[in-house]
């Protein structure tokens, strides 16, 4: 055996020994709960839970789901605005994030979409009454479209995605699918910081600067969960034909964490059938953190109106200059 197919046999070895991990939920012998700051899954995770609630009964809720790293603390100032306009909103933190069991590690989607599904049963059941929305930011919007793109989805009133996450690998270069792969499956455990990337999240300063002395924000990532948000991220971008009923998603046109190419790739599709009940905003001053940039506030009033007095009536006029953008 020549020393090169000795090598190329060791290195088949090290991969085969390496395989990046997903930490599912354990048995269901729990029965699920929603308590006062706890959502208590059927397996029995503790997932804390925060609430913005309006002083009188509200006219309508909001399920909020927190991005990639981040924790429902995310949904503060947004909550505290929709309170006052006679929404309620609930955020938890999901698992592996913010103060949630096995931090640092994923889950898998089909979890991440179980646990929201669990949750809107039990805040349906709270609620009887009042039409209840699903909002995610970046990861948070990736999985509500894996969860809401099945066949046996829940019924809601509607779903509002800020910044989806969906740069799926079939647009990615070909050079950083392979080396995610190659990270992966040799080297799970590896956390990365990403601090050598020249990219702006917000125009939000102090929110940023916040976020990073934020102990319950995870700065350094293990590779094995990147590739499992990358799988989430696959799974969305199929589900832009199959994502149906009220849907307003929105997007920043100086977003520099996802690409152009895979946003738009997905809107044309996502527009392609049934496009009378999707409404599609691009903000030309909106980066990735739409509900914290510093214009944050034109975006939650656009989604107050959308609620209350649906798509024709939001005040940005921003779904305009998405018609124009994506009919290029």
């Amino acid at each position: 055996m020549t020393s090169r197919y000795r090598l190329i046999t060791l290195l088949l070895m090290t991969l085969s020994g390496c395989m990046p991990m997903t930490y599912p939920p354990g048995a269901q012998n729990n029965r699920a709960q929603l308590g006062m700051n706890i959502f208590l899954t059927e397996d029995g995770a503790s997932l804390p839970l925060r609430h913005w609630l309006p002083k009188n009964e509200p006219h309508a809720i909001i399920i909020a789901l927190h991005g990639f790293n981040d924790y429902s603390r995310f949904f503060d100032s947004p909550g505290e605005y929709f309170s006052s306009q006679g929404i309620a909103s609930f955020a938890y933190d999901q698992r592996g994030f913010g103060m949630a069991p096995k931090r640092g590690l994923w889950a898998g989607y089909e979890a991440y979409a179980k646990d929201l599904r669990v949750l809107l049963r039990l805040i349906k059941q709270r609620y009887p009454k009042q039409p209840v929305y699903l909002l995610g930011e970046s990861m948070g919007g990736a999985i509500i479209i894996a969860a809401m793109s099945q066949r046996d989805r829940p019924e809601v009133a509607g779903i509002i995605l800020a910044a989806p996450a969906l740069w799926a690998r079939s647009i990615m270069p070909w050079y950083q699918v392979c080396l995610l792969w190659v990270l992966a499956h040799s080297l799970p455990w590896l956390t990365l910081t990403g601090e050598s990337l020249a990219v702006t999240a917000s125009d939000n300063i102090d929110m940023l600067s916040a976020m990073n002395r934020d102990p319950w924000v995870i700065k350094a990532t293990r590779v094995e969960a990147m590739y499992g948000l990358t799988d989430l991220m696959d799974e969305a971008f199929k589900g832009a034909a199959s994502l149906c009923g009220n849907i307003l998603i929105l997007y920043g046109e100086k977003d520099e964490i996802l690409p152009k190419e895979a946003t738009y790739a997905f809107l044309r599709k996502f527009l392609a059938a049934d496009a009378a009940n999707k409404t599609v905003v691009i903000y030309p001053q909106g980066y990735h953190m739409l509900l914290r940039d510093l214009q944050a506030p034109v975006v939650w009033k656009d989604i107050a109106a959308w609620i209350n007095a649906g798509p024709d009536k939001l005040p940005s006029g921003a779904d305009d200059r998405a018609q124009q953008l994506l009919s290029r």
